[in-house]
């Protein structure tokens, strides 16, 4: 059975007040889930420390962002294995607005991706296309393309490290979000491209990310490829959060 896995993206937000009063929330709920859901925290850099000291190794932690490097004179970045050495879980890789605020190419995500896996840490790689391109009838292909060229370097011997996100761009922060129906066929077509780079495809977990809330999680989540969720807005409500954990039905 794949992991179901709801991680909550906080961008740039958060205090360490909301670390305390929102994690403690969070991990006092996620020990009573009987759905076998991974609840994730990915708070920016500064903090991390605050949000493990409440996580209490209930709730899993990761860093929204890593340098493709190990170590050396590249200041304000911070390293897979720092990461891993802080106590995360996980780490972003590649999401939208990396790409297009900070110029971010598939080139890079691969090579961030290669360090992260091999670090031992698991790598949530995130793809999606604009709105221009959904229109446009490329959306399948520019998705492919992210996928084959983001995970070129995976070894092949580490794809248990690796989750998919696909967020498509139009739906991130803006209300819309895809009909279940759009998005279990994307996250199909996703799976098909592993597939056919030799992964095992029916074992790696496929979240959806783009203005999830707790009124349309459940219909997105009983989609037959949708593994999870990457939660950005909704992730900062305590009580929606963990409503939207709750949207998977109990594990069977």
């Amino acid at each position: 059975m794949r992991r179901r896995i709801v991680a909550g993206n906080w961008k740039m937000n958060g205090s360490r007040d909301l670390s305390e009063e929102l994690v403690g929330y969070v991990r006092s709920e996620a020990g009573s889930l009987d759905n076998g859901v991974e609840v994730v925290i990915i708070p920016p850099a500064i903090y991390i420390g605050n949000v493990l000291d409440q996580a209490q190794g209930v709730v899993s932690v990761g860093v929204q962002n890593v340098g493709q490097w190990q170590s050396g004179a590249y200041t304000g970045e911070v390293s897979p294995e720092m990461a891993k050495d802080a106590g995360c879980r996980y780490v972003l890789v590649g999401h939208s607005e990396r790409r297009q605020i900070f110029g971010e190419t598939d080139e890079l995500v691969a090579e961030k991706v290669s360090l992260v896996v091999s670090s031992g840490l698991v790598a949530i790689v995130c793809v999606g296309e604009t709105l221009e391109e959904r229109e446009s009838g490329q959306a399948e292909s520019v998705v492919a393309h992210q996928v084959r060229s983001g995970l070129a370097f995976v070894p092949k011997g580490q794809w248990h490290n690796v989750v998919v996100a696909y967020e498509p761009v139009w739906a991130i922060g803006t209300g819309k979000t895809a009909t279940a129906g759009d998005a279990q066929d994307m996250h199909s077509a996703i799976r098909g491209v592993l597939k056919d780079m030799g992964a095992p495809a029916e074992e790696i977990s496929l979240l959806y990310g783009g203005s999830v809330k707790a009124d349309n999680a459940a219909a997105l989540f009983s989609e037959p490829d949708i593994d999870g969720g990457l939660i950005g807005g909704a992730s900062l409500v305590a009580k929606e959060f963990m409503s939207i954990c709750r949207s998977f039905p109990a594990a069977t």
